[in-house]
């Protein structure tokens, strides 16, 4: 497993510490996780771009477990854009979990799928996503679509901190 940072379409092993202000990336589509974060590094710093593969290695490394057992779990994600239908652990149980625990309860979540099915946008919302981006059918849409989901969470949006976070 392992993570990395984008730049200019070069990807790098990221250490253990994270930048406070990062985006975590889910998505098990190779071709939308490259793509998803190219649209991003147009409105961002590349090294807070942080991703994974699938559910699995993303609770991994939001909760400290496995091969980031000693990373410091206080530092999480601003932002979390989490694919709905991902392989070995699905997007909703993710996200459940997510909203299950202290630690991440309050990180925004934006779900990022190509489902149109009303239950599945319906059980997004229900389970504690903060938002529901449909996946675009093109790459200028998608950049548009990056750029509105980075500006509102990481702009415009006033961050919550719990007490002691």
């Amino acid at each position: 497993m392992c993570w990395f940072v984008c730049e200019n379409s070069l990807c790098i092993r990221l250490g253990q510490k994270m930048n406070h202000s990062a985006i975590l990336v889910v998505d098990d589509n190779p071709d939308h996780l490259e793509l998803t974060v190219m649209a991003l590094t147009e409105c961002c710093d590349p090294r807070d771009i942080v991703h994974a593969t699938d559910g699995v290695e993303a609770l991994d490394y939001l909760f400290g477990r496995g091969a980031h057992a000693q990373r410091d779990t206080t530092q999480q994600p601003r932002l979390v854009i989490l694919d709905m239908k991902l392989v070995r652990l699905h997007g909703l149980d993710v996200l459940k979990a997510v909203r299950k625990d202290p630690r991440t309860a309050t990180v925004p979540v934006v779900m990022h799928s190509s489902s149109t099915e009303k239950g599945d946008i319906a059980a997004c919302y229900a389970n504690g996503a903060n938002s529901y981006v449909r996946k675009a059918t093109d790459y200028d849409e998608l950049r548009r679509k990056m750029r509105q989901v980075h500006a509102f969470w990481m702009t415009v949006n006033e961050r919550y901190r719990p007490v002691g976070g």
